[in-house]
């Protein structure tokens, strides 16, 4: 498939491509330059919850997050 690029730089992806990888606007895109080829990958969305993994603690004496989840149910 063959695109034009316009005169502000900028290039129609064509829609069975965007049907195909799943893009829509709004979607988030890669571009970078390897041996003399553009290549444009899409950007995964983050999960919101991502910036948070592995920054908890667990309260002294939990040995981990089941048995600490136990310990709190059996309490209430």
């Amino acid at each position: 498939m063959n695109a034009t690029l316009s005169e502000k730089g900028q290039v129609t992806i064509p829609k069975p491509l965007r049907e195909a990888l799943g893009l829509h606007a709004g979607s988030r895109l890669d571009f970078r330059e390897e041996a003399g080829r553009l290549v444009v990958t899409k950007v995964l969305a983050q999960s919101p919850l991502d910036k948070w993994r592995g920054r908890g603690s667990l309260p002294a004496g939990a040995a981990n997050v089941d048995a600490y989840l136990g310990k709190i149910r059996d309490a209430g």
